[in-house]
């Protein structure tokens, strides 16, 4: 799951006037490449390394903790639950101080170095075991990397945005680009680090990802100048005075060292996490509705509900399309025949399939909702949201049915491997994108970070959703035995059915829901908003497409 450019959510209100026409401002004596600024590129290429360690750490990391760590199943999805939702919701802290105080470049720096040292940290593996010294440098290490995702993620894709004018039409190619960047690291990392880590030792392909994190922020740092000035802070000043004895700018990195603290203690702490979102969720929709119901006209309060349908939905397809990592990554390792051409591809090197998916699906898809949209034919966003879901369901379906087709005690074929993750993809495409952009479109001016920030926060609930939904496919499935094996499908028939019945749902009702959004009244800001929300959608596809979701 993958934050959306800041720029998109920035809304200028041309109260009595048309928006501006898009323009191509390249800047006399402004050196491009491929008709873009070469900050692009250097931000691509960092970003992609970043993804590199990332999605190769992630690869490993439910396998590492039950082969290494001696965790159970069920220990191993709620520490991954934890740690992705944690992943998600440090972004808004990173995010509102890059806003107000440091500047996106700073953010974005100090994140990598934070990530940096949190992968290599990652490499220290001990003898194994539940109680060795160096089970406390992999808490550490998930903490880094937890603290150091807020700060980078939060950040790098808003630069991308501030490298054009608003009405630039690059930009819309700028951020395809910048998310074919993200989704090439993310396959090259669960390749590259995947097979290091299960053929050679955890610590080759940990290392990996530290070695690629690592490039990401000499890349970053070498090619500041080709940011020409963007991303600095708007109150330099600030950062130079002296708080408590130190420059302010220097607080705010102790600050993010004692959010690193708190994150050490949480993702040990999987409960607390969770009692966390359900509280901290509850306050956060109560809220909305309130202001939704006591502040706003009839049609901006009918948006503002169409959005938390949304979100509500949205937290059930992260709960179940998460399990790429977590279940369904120990299913591939013990009941799947990985023997392809010779080689038994390790299990770990499975979870690029979903990016290799991307980077070939995204722009059929674009062209797609282009033409269906031209022939007035194309679906609404919450009967994409129908679409996404049933597909999501459909592929666990598929799975079940090629395991239950072959005799008994033989492995799942590698085909329905490729398969499910083909139709989950499918379904992601669907999804992500259009409720990032839908998000952007429905909430007013006043309230548009509010609601980019619920959303997100709906997408860090279904992460931890998705640790308790493994956890229920039971520790019991490490023995691979058949027994152990039909757990694991009858889990995965159940939430197939559900997640059909609730796209099924949702395309009976997306009427209702598209007739609460109201888009035939949607004007000035709501139209400059609509707009850029269109710009959202490559750089939306990039996050979980991150993801930063995912």
């Amino acid at each position: 799951m993958r934050p959306p450019s800041r720029a998109a959510t920035d809304k200028t209100s041309f109260r009595g006037e048309r928006p501006p026409v898009a323009t191509n401002p390249i800047a006399v004596g402004e050196k491009t490449f491929l008709g873009h600024p070469r900050g692009l590129f250097m931000l691509f290429f960092a970003e992609m390394w970043e993804r590199f360690s990332y999605y190769g750490m992630r690869a490993l990391l439910v396998l590492y903790l039950t082969k290494h760590w001696l965790f159970s199943d069920g220990e191993a999805s709620m520490v991954y639950g934890a740690y992705t939702a944690l992943v998600y919701i440090t972004p808004v802290i990173g995010g509102y101080l890059a806003d107000k105080y440091l500047g996106q470049r700073k953010a974005v720096l100090y994140g990598a170095v934070l990530l940096t040292f949190g992968h290599f940290l990652m490499g220290f593996e001990g003898d194994g075991g539940g109680d060795s010294p160096a089970l406390n440098a992999f808490w550490l290490a998930l903490a880094f990397i937890i603290v150091g995702s807020g700060f980078l993620k939060a950040n790098i894709s808003v630069m991308v945005g501030q490298l054009y004018p608003r009405t630039d039409v690059r930009r819309d190619g700028a951020y395809t680009i910048f998310y074919m960047g993200i989704n090439l690291g993310a396959f090259l990392g669960s390749l590259l680090c995947g097979y290091l880590g299960e053929t050679y030792g955890w610590k080759y392909g940990f290392g990996a990802a530290g070695i690629g994190m690592l490039l990401g922020l000499i890349v970053f740092v070498i090619g500041k100048p080709l940011l020409q000035g963007k991303g600095e802070s708007t109150d330099p000043a600030r950062l130079r005075q002296r708080t408590a004895g130190l420059p302010f700018e220097w607080l705010l990195y102790v600050l993010g060292i004692g959010i690193v603290v708190v994150c050490w203690w949480m993702v040990q702490n999987q409960e607390v996490v969770g009692w966390a979102l359900g509280v901290t969720g509850a306050v956060l929709l109560g809220y909305v509705g309130w202001v939704a119901s006591t502040r706003l006209d009839r049609h901006a309060r009918n948006r503002i509900f169409a959005a938390m349908i949304l979100m509500i939905g949205s937290v059930l397809f992260w709960a179940l399309f998460e399990q790429a990592g977590s279940s369904l990554n120990l299913y591939t390792d013990r009941f799947v025949d990985r023997n392809m051409f010779g080689w038994e591809v390790p299990a770990s090197m499975f979870q690029s399939i979903n990016a290799m998916y991307i980077i070939l699906l995204a722009p059929v898809f674009a062209w797609l909702w282009t033409m269906l949209g031209r022939r007035g034919l194309e679906p609404s966003a919450p009967a994409k949201f129908g679409l996404g879901m049933i597909q999501l369901g459909l592929g666990f379906l598929v799975l079940v049915a090629g395991a239950a087709a072959v005799a008994g005690g033989s492995m799942t074929p590698v085909l329905f491997i490729f398969l499910i993750y083909l139709l989950h993809t499918m379904g992601e495409l669907c999804l992500s994108p259009v409720g990032l952009s839908a998000m952007n479109r429905l909430a007013p001016a006043h309230m548009a970070s509010l609601i980019m920030g619920c959303w997100f926060f709906a997408s860090a609930t279904g992460n931890f959703v998705a640790g308790l939904i493994a956890a229920a496919t039971g520790s019991e499935a490490a023995s691979g035995s058949d027994a152990a094996q039909d757990v694991v499908l009858d889990v995965y028939s159940t939430i197939g059915w559900i997640a059909v019945a609730v796209g099924v749902g949702f395309l009976l009702v997306s009427p209702l829901i598209k007739r609460l959004m109201h888009l035939d009244t949607l004007k000035d800001d709501d139209h400059q908003l609509a707009g850029e929300a269109e710009l959202a959608e490559p750089a939306a596809a990039g996050t979980r497409l991150d993801e930063e979701r995912r």
